[in-house]
């Protein structure tokens, strides 16, 4: 079962390694939406609807114990301009 959303870019359960020695499974969702509250653009009700999705899908699917929201690699080069 994929996450699909259409604020989401990509999006794969990715295996976390612990400082304790254990493993979880995150949901790490890619998007373009703004992360940082901080920001102009940053849109409140947008990342809670992403954020409810990714809720529901861990909960209906059971393919990882928590999820991660980032913006695309490309995105972060200019974040400190901003």
């Amino acid at each position: 079962m994929d996450f699909i959303h259409p604020l989401a870019r990509g999006a794969k359960v990715w295996t976390a390694s612990l400082n304790t020695g254990e493993t979880r499974r995150i949901l790490v969702i890619v998007t373009n939406a703004e992360l940082d509250p901080a920001k102009k653009k940053y849109k409140p009700d947008l990342i809670a609807q992403l954020t409810t999705a990714a809720q529901e899908f861990l909960a209906d699917s059971n393919e990882a114990d928590g999820f991660l929201l980032a913006n695309r690699l490309r995105d972060w080069e200019n974040s400190r301009d901003r």
